[in-house]
């Protein structure tokens, strides 16, 4: 997302560490859609970090998982009657999701160590890297905690554990992605008229990213996005008429289908305004390349991410466009990052 800029050697190969990081982080954001989409994530009814890194290995194997799935509540009332092959089709996904958390705790751990032991890394670093780790345990943990919900009562996990494990994974996202930014250029630029007001623009437009990617997670978490299927419009209105039908009135903020997608719409077309705008007044204002250049980034993100987001709600969630929307959630987001990176400035 940012220019090459001259690195020092100690920091090049770190930050580049950090951005594969980042890699696989978006593409388990993007898995985790699938698995969501496809009805896979409650396959594996077990929380084993270090035994469920081996698959099933004999028939035997099979049997006892498949055995185990056929306790839960998304058999018994959406899947009665499914085969053991048809079983092994969900539970190769969630296992590959599963595998990639792993994968990328090994990629993050072992060259931390690495470069640990070859003293590439300096107290403050060390302390943010141990921190993103710690992060790294808890999101697998929180992605746990997630399924279980899905697995005693109701066919479906909880919207809210969805949306806050989705958010934490955005939060070490950030972290990793603003680390390597930091290592790459890590010189701020010189003071300029309008750079800190642009600045408190780009903190807030994130924020309300951050915002919108939430609103995505209740909108997955309750199915939202098989409703009101017609744009700009919810089914003719602005606004549908029962957005508020629930009692008490907060429980239709994440419960309600047309009030959970009417907000994900209205922070969508906040940002459809705002963002132009804020790309309009970086263009006039007298920055250096890389800041035009993230503003670019992040005007042409919002128009794809746009784009994704209308075509997935119109043709009612096609699994290809709904994962892509998703990825472009990340990327929408890592450019506001980007954009932030690039507008910091030296104190006066």
């Amino acid at each position: 997302m940012t220019p090459p800029r001259s690195t020092s050697p100690s920091r090049g190969p770190v930050a580049a560490w950090l951005l594969v990081c980042c890699a696989l982080l978006l593409a388990m954001v993007v898995i985790g859609g699938v698995t969501r989409l496809t009805h896979s994530g409650l396959s594996i009814v077990e929380w084993q970090p270090i035994v469920g890194t081996l698959p099933p290995l004999s028939q035997a194997d099979w049997e006892r998982a498949f055995a185990l799935y056929r306790q839960t509540p998304e058999y018994l009332h959406v899947n009665r009657g499914m085969g053991l092959e048809e079983f092994k089709g969900i539970f190769w996904l969630e296992y590959f999701h599963r595998l990639l958390g792993r994968l990328i705790g090994v990629v993050f751990l072992v060259p931390f160590v690495y470069f640990l032991a070859r003293r590439r890394l300096d107290q403050p670093l060390i302390l943010k890297l141990a921190g993103i780790f710690l992060l790294g345990g808890l999101q697998g943990a929180m992605g746990w905690y997630m399924v279980k919900s899905g697995l005693v009562d109701e066919p479906r996990v909880s919207q809210y554990r969805l949306t806050a494990h989705l958010g934490l994974a955005f939060l070490i996202f950030a972290a990793l992605f603003r680390l390597a930014l930091s290592l790459l250029d890590p010189h701020p630029a010189p003071p300029c008229p309008g750079r800190t007001r642009l600045r408190r623009f780009a903190l807030a437009l994130t924020a309300l990213i951050f915002v919108m990617v939430l609103s995505g997670g209740f909108v997955a978490g309750i199915r939202a996005g098989f409703a009101y299927n017609t744009f700009p419009l919810m089914n003719g209105h602005w606004a549908p008429p029962e957005i508020f039908m629930l009692s008490p009135w907060h429980l239709n903020f994440f419960t309600n289908m047309a009030t959970v997608q009417f907000d994900h719409r209205l922070i969508a077309w906040l940002l459809a305004l705002l963002i132009p705008g804020f790309w309009w007044m970086v263009q006039g204002a007298a920055l250096d390349r890389q800041a035009k250049l993230a503003s670019h980034a992040l005007l042409l993100m919002l128009a794809i991410q746009i784009v994704l987001g209308i075509s997935t709600l119109l043709l009612v969630v096609p699994l290809p466009l709904a994962a892509a929307h998703q990825g472009g959630a990340v990327l929408l987001f890592a450019a506001a990052l980007w954009v932030n990176h690039a507008l910091r400035s030296a104190p006066q």
